[in-house]
C-alpha cells in the first residue's frame, strides 16, 4: 500500500474509524480484523481493517497488537518492529501465545459489535 499521505479522503475516513474502534479494546482483550469491519457495518472490509492496522503504526495511541486473525492468529506481527513486539505487548496484559497463535483465544475475544452495537 502506498504511504498513508497519498490514499484517498473516503480511506482515510474509514481507517479513523477503524482507529476508534480500535482504541476502545480493553487491555487484555483482543479482536479481529473481520469483528471490526462487522462493527462498521462493511463485513466484507476485513483486509481493508487489516490495511488500517499497518497504517496505524503512524498514529498515537493505537493498540494494533490486540487485532488479530479470526482464529487468534498473529497475522500482522511483521508490521511491527521488530516482529516479535507484538508478542511481546500481548503477554505484558497476559495473553499468552504460543507459535504466533493466542492460546485461549475466544477467553480473550472481544466483540466490538455486542460491546458498541454498530459503530
Amino acid at each position: 500500500m502506498k504511504n498513508f499521505d497519498s490514499i484517498s479522503s473516503q480511506t482515510k475516513d474509514f481507517f479513523q474509524r477503524v482507529f476508534e474502534i480500535t482504541r476502545l479494546i480493553p487491555e487484555g482483550r483482543v479482536t479481529s480484523y473481520g469483528s471490526i469491519a462487522k462493527a462498521l457495518g462493511t463485513a466484507k472490509s476485513s483486509r481493508m481493517v487489516g490495511w488500517a492496522m499497518n497504517a496505524s503504526h503512524r498514529e498515537k495511541d493505537i493498540p494494533a497488537h490486540r487485532v488479530v486473525n479470526r482464529n487468534g492468529v498473529l497475522t500482522g506481527k511483521m508490521h511491527f518492529s521488530p516482529p516479535e513486539i507484538m508478542q511481546e505487548r500481548l503477554e505484558k496484559e497476559g495473553i499468552k501465545v504460543i507459535d504466533d497463535k493466542i492460546v485461549d483465544f475466544e477467553k480473550y475475544y472481544w466483540d466490538p459489535q455486542t460491546e458498541l452495537g454498530n459503530f
